[in-house]
């Protein structure tokens, strides 16, 4: 059974006024919020096979950008990186999240570290971090991602596996 109350106005415990209760959300606004409330999501995925032979760091495609409304505001970012693996001996993948040029996390430096030879499904990488931008401006994050032997091939995105980037604003 399903119940409803209905009601415009609401007397205080002490009796002595009302609170009214017409749209009390219409003027929220993200200054209004209490700290740690989640002001925006945003999210971006690639099926884009990335595939890399280098020990030099290359972007994945996997991209998603922010404005942040305050420069107090605290950017949670999600990333899972999927389809990943190695095909070659002693061939192991380094994966790094970047805000713009800056580094902010290794993510992965060994992965898939075998002394073995043939294809290796790694599966996806996931990791989190709480970054500070301290801007109000557009701000791109992205993963970059190498071989770090230098020889034999790794992919990501692997006959199109979906990576997503999902990046949280928190009210500072």
């Amino acid at each position: 059974m399903t119940s409803k109350l209905k009601t415009d106005v609401l007397e205080t415990g002490s009796g002595s006024g009302t609170i009214a209760l017409n749209n009390q959300l219409s003027g929220m606004t993200s200054a209004s919020v209490p700290t740690g409330s989640v002001l925006q999501v945003i999210n971006a995925i690639t099926t884009t096979q990335a595939t890399s032979t280098s020990s030099t760091y290359a972007d994945t495609g996997l991209t998603a950008a922010i404005t942040p409304s305050s420069t107090s505001s605290k950017i949670i970012v999600v990333v899972h990186q999927n389809g990943c693996r190695k095909e070659s001996a002693d061939t192991y993948a380094g994966i790094k999240l970047l805000r713009a040029t800056t580094l902010l996390a290794q993510l992965g430096f060994s992965i898939g570290y075998t002394a073995g030879t043939g294809t290796v499904e790694l599966g996806t990488i996931s990791d989190s971090y709480l970054d500070s931008p301290s801007t109000t401006s557009a701000t791109t994050y992205k993963t970059q991602f190498a071989n770090n032997t230098g020889t034999g091939l790794i992919r990501l995105q692997a006959n199109s596996a979906a990576s997503t980037i999902t990046l949280i604003e928190i009210k500072g």
